[in-house]
């Protein structure tokens, strides 16, 4: 029997990716890497968007929601895992490792929103053509950004409060580099069937609702665009949705295989957490950018315009 007399912890130990200090020091140089991109990827998108004045649409209006929540995302979990991986202690307090998991929750959360309320202005933007500009107001992306990120933070405080509502006693090392709820739960010590139910339940609002929405947009935006007599008519549609769904699969599919699927092993789960928590938000503005005639438009305007300043 647990001993029930143990006092609860004040720190977690983040066990990491790694205990040999070779390979922490090739993670450090990795992840530096990859958090440098995503910041200046995601903070370049942004100011693209705000200075070129053809990007100022519904659709580029929630790809800079989308970029600022990647930005904190990753803020969130990259710089204290680089500390980490340079340092032999590796504790957070129990204070800092809450408010990590809340604030991971909120933008996580919002971005399963976000890529739902794309896909939507994605099937009013092909599928009503005609009647796009009345449908999506700029009133309208107000509030549908809005209610994204205000779902995040509802779904978050919910699982957050079903995690953290636990005792924690006795052990206190994580096999993780960062505090997320799945982790969390495995040192809780006490019976943590209701608090799985109610994070499991969480993820069918936040990540398979979205989902659902999500395939029925594409599967309307399909038909209509088969239906296209013109080629390149169907070429454009499909280039502007492309970026879309490269970013739903890779984001949702990860998240999917973390909190809505039968546990797997530590190891595979840290690895598929580094490709959501890491990977993802650096590849966004890449994908987007980089398969965006728009986005690459305005990227050459900025540099021309600025090119006899350096010169």
């Amino acid at each position: 029997m647990k001993d029930t007399n143990q006092t609860q912890v004040t720190e977690f130990l983040l066990l990491g990716l790694s205990d040999d200090p070779h390979t922490q020091h090739l993670l450090f140089i990795l992840f530096l890497g990859v958090y440098l991109v995503t910041v200046l990827g995601n903070l370049l998108l942004m100011s693209l968007v705000q200075i070129d004045s053809r990007l100022h649409t519904p659709m580029y209006f929630f790809l800079c929601n989308l970029s600022l929540a990647d930005l904190c995302f990753s803020t969130n979990i990259v710089p204290q895992a680089l500390v980490h991986l340079l340092s032999r202690m590796k504790a957070i307090s129990f204070i800092r490792c809450a408010a990590q998991l809340l604030l991971f929750l909120i933008f996580g959360c919002t971005q399963c929103a976000l890529l739902a309320v794309m896909s939507y202005d994605r099937y009013v933007a092909i599928c009503n053509p005609l009647h796009y500009s009345s449908v999506m107001t700029w009133r309208v992306c107000v509030q549908l950004a809005a209610g994204s990120w205000t779902s995040g933070i509802l779904v978050s405080v919910v699982d957050t409060s079903f995690t953290l509502r636990l005792p924690y006693r006795g052990s206190n090392s994580i096999s993780h580099f960062f505090c997320e709820a799945p982790a969390l739960l495995v040192v809780a010590s006490t019976d943590t069937h209701t608090s799985e139910m109610a994070i499991f339940l969480m993820g069918v609002v936040i990540l398979l609702i979205p989902v659902s929405l999500i395939l029925v947009s594409y599967g309307h935006i399909i038909v209509t665009v088969v239906r296209m007599k013109s080629a390149a008519g169907r070429l454009k549609a499909f280039s502007t949705c492309g970026s879309h769904l490269m970013v739903v699969v890779l984001f949702y599919g990860s998240a999917i295989v973390t909190y809505m699927t039968p546990k797997s092993s530590k190891e595979q789960e840290k690895l598929v957490s580094v490709f959501y928590a890491m990977v993802t938000p650096m590849l966004n503005p890449l994908i987007y950018s980089l398969r965006n005639k728009d986005v690459k438009g305005a990227l050459r305007k900025v540099a021309t315009k600025n090119l006899p300043c350096r010169l």
